[in-house]
């Protein structure tokens, strides 16, 4: 490892959490130099729902390259988004009954929050953006304005302005009243409180430690937000393409956003993709070339992302997720019930949970024991004191049980220490 540590910037950060070099992946697996085999319950921060080098994926993105399909056509027109496209309307928004138009942006998550901003304030003619406590978006600067955590922030070097931030549902300043005091306060012209532009938010915040909103929650948010004239957008970047077991985090929910910001899982074998869903109405607001980028629509991406899609054209598969997701509730409800009067906690959807552990430090010496014994896990969450499990969708059903009982085994280790 010493020609990384000699050459590459002291910015890497997971490396140091997950010391050893990879080598080769197949699907919830890891082989490191030393043939050393780890179960991944990282898979690149959601990046992975399809696993390491899936097999359908990888033969579709060869068979396009021995082709000599177009690999880069800026936002040009290519047989490979045309697939993707008309795959992703076919399997997703038509049974929805939904009729958003998609930008391709750049190919990383904070790019659509940007360009989502972006839309927002053009749309309104306002500045001002709602989001919320333990928010994570990305890191650049608007993105980052939205983002809660303070080491992230602290980065920027300039004032990050025009956010107002809430406290997301089940915090300890509360929720639903906070709405209500926040829709007086717009409501009241001696208040000083602008009206938004937009409110942003995650229906699972998977960085800020795996916090859930209720269907309840985020219906009173979407009417707030119809009041006064702002857009809904929600994030789905790290939890949506079938994480929480339905495609969207807030399928049957009865909400309907303005924009829905996705990356991640989309791109499907790990290559990047990043899109917005606009509803039309917002979308004729953009002039062409707004906002642009030199990799938008990157056409591998297209190619796996839509052989990615197939999984979803089979209702089985989502169940599988939940099924999957259900044991990995169990696992970490399980801990808690056992380890009774330490502090921990669970919570989470489908096939991302958080096992809140209540200290950084206690977390920290989890994740690297179950590293030592074979686990990638990460922490996350104030103080970094959540553990998530964020495995491939298509992880095997005897990996993820030896995945767990790593788990298992390691917090029980760590506790009576």
């Amino acid at each position: 490892m010493e020609i990384f540590e000699q050459w590459e910037s002291n910015i890497r950060g997971y490396c140091r959490v997950y010391p050893t070099v990879f080598k080769t992946a197949h699907n919830a697996t890891q082989v490191d130099e030393q043939g050393r085999s780890y179960i991944d319950f990282f898979a690149g921060a959601g990046v992975l729902n399809f696993g390491h080098n899936n097999p359908k994926l990888k033969r579709a993105i060869i068979d396009y390259l021995e082709a000599d399909g177009v690999t880069h056509t800026l936002d040009m027109y290519s047989t490979a988004k045309r697939e993707f496209i008309a795959a992703f309307a076919d399997t997703v928004l038509a049974p929805r009954g939904w009729d958003y138009k998609m930008q391709f942006v750049g190919p990383t998550g904070t790019n659509a929050v940007e360009a989502a901003l972006k839309l927002a304030r053009r749309v309104t003619g306002r500045r001002e953006v709602v989001a919320f406590g333990n928010g994570f978006h990305g890191m650049t600067l608007g993105s980052l304005a939205c983002t809660a955590n303070s080491y992230f922030r602290n980065a920027a070097g300039v004032p990050l302005d025009h956010v107002h931030r809430l406290p997301f549902e089940g915090s300890s300043a509360g929720c639903s009243q906070c709405l209500g005091a926040y829709r007086a306060a717009l409501a009241d012209g001696s208040s000083g409180v602008e009206k938004p532009a937009a409110f942003l938010v995650e229906v699972v915040q998977a960085e800020g430690g795996v916090n859930v909103a209720t269907a309840q929650w985020l219906q009173q948010l979407q009417t707030l937000a119809r009041e006064v004239g702002a857009l809904l957008i929600v994030d789905d970047i790290q939890v949506g393409c079938g994480r929480t077991g339905s495609y969207f985090s807030f399928d049957n929910m009865e909400i309907e956003p303005d924009i829905i910001t996705l990356a991640k899982g989309i791109g499907g074998y790990g290559t990047p993709l990043a899109m917005n869903l606009i509803k039309p109405e917002h979308d004729k607001h953009w002039s062409p070339g707004e906002h642009t980028g030199t990799f938008r629509g990157q056409n591998l991406s297209f190619v796996a992302g839509r052989e990615a899609l197939r999984y979803f054209e089979d209702e089985s598969f989502l169940k599988t997720v939940r099924d999957r997701g259900g044991r990995m509730a169990q696992c970490v409800e399980g801990l808690v019930e056992q380890h009774a009067g330490q502090g921990l906690s669970a919570r989470g959807r489908g096939m991302i949970h958080g096992l809140d552990v209540g200290d950084g430090e206690r977390a920290k010496a989890i994740v690297a024991g179950c590293f030592e014994q074979g686990l990638l896990v990460s922490a996350c969450g104030s103080g970094g004191r959540v553990i998530k499990l964020i495995p491939p969708l298509t992880i095997e059903d005897d990996t993820l049980d030896q995945g767990l009982a790593t788990l298992e085994r390691v917090v029980g280790e760590v506790l009576a220490a």
